[in-house]
């Protein structure tokens, strides 16, 4: 366990799964009954990007950072909820904070909503704690985030999004990835799932998808930012895999990820994909 997101906190990475989140929980919002949001792999909650984990890398400059202009006004629209969760945040915390998905998963809870936040690592499950246990909405749980998902799902509430984040340390993550997207699915068909991953090599992605699109009977998404030109032995980008997405997701993508790929890109090669697997391609 030796992944600490603190390090990379508010990175492209960051930028392309919170964006998503915030896509997805306002989706969530908009019907009055309530929903849950499950994070499996939470981490501390937010970040300080002054710190001596995030400032060490200087990864936010390159992610966060870089929306610090306005995009056109069609993508601001879609920013917005992602930009006030932030702003929220960093009122709460101080102006160099930045929310990891439990602060951002908070700002949308409403009274009758729930969040559950999974956390492995003592330390960070600890300040995890300390941060969202005194909220009645959010609950922290100490497990490896793996094995607690089939316990969580379905929830009471039979509305929700379970996002899986994990730190990819080991070999053949991106394979239980995928095995644990096909069990979840059985389980809680309606629910939506928000799976990221990191791109190196593409086709162990592809292999992936390959095999959710075999298998899934629900309506599925895959959405890729690349910020350099494909190496596999670096990191060039990061995807999200969406089970169950919100019907216009895939219309309100090609807006913001052309812009994302052009303010995001470390030289002059930027690149997105959308495109729909599952039940419905």
């Amino acid at each position: 366990m030796n992944y600490r997101h603190a390090f990379h906190a508010g990175n492209f990475a960051d930028v392309l799964k919170h964006l998503v989140l915030t896509r997805v929980l306002t989706h969530l919002q908009a019907k009055a009954t309530p929903f849950r949001a499950i994070d499996t792999h939470a981490g501390l909650g937010f970040y300080d990007l002054t710190g001596d984990e995030a400032g060490r890398t200087g990864e936010a400059a390159d992610g966060w950072g870089r929306l610090d202009t306005l995009f056109p006004e069609a993508v601001e629209t879609l920013l917005a909820p992602y930009r006030a969760a932030v702003a929220a945040t960093q009122a709460r915390h101080g102006a160099d904070t930045y929310p990891g998905s439990p602060a951002i998963i908070r700002e949308f809870l409403r009274s009758t909503d729930k969040g559950v936040f999974v956390e492995l690592h003592p330390a960070d499950a600890e300040i995890l704690r300390e941060r969202y246990n005194q909220d009645s909405r959010t609950k922290v749980m100490h497990r490896d985030g793996w094995v607690a998902l089939p316990a969580l799902i379905p929830p009471p509430e039979r509305r929700g999004v379970v996002l899986i984040d994990p730190p990819y340390e080991e070999l053949g993550e991106i394979d239980r990835l995928g095995a644990a997207l096909i069990k979840a699915v059985a389980k809680w068909p309606t629910g939506t799932y928000l799976a990221w991953y990191p791109i190196k090599d593409v086709a162990n992605v592809d292999r992936v998808v390959a095999e959710l699109h075999r298998t899934l009977s629900r309506p599925a998404l895959r959405l890729d930012l690349l910020v350099s030109e494909p190496d596999p032995t670096r990191l060039n980008g990061n995807g999200l895999l969406i089970i169950n997405p919100p019907w216009t997701l895939a219309e309100e993508a090609m807006l913001f990820l052309p812009a994302l790929a052009e303010r995001l890109a470390r030289t002059d090669y930027g690149a997105f994909r959308c495109e729909a697997f599952g039940a419905q391609a």
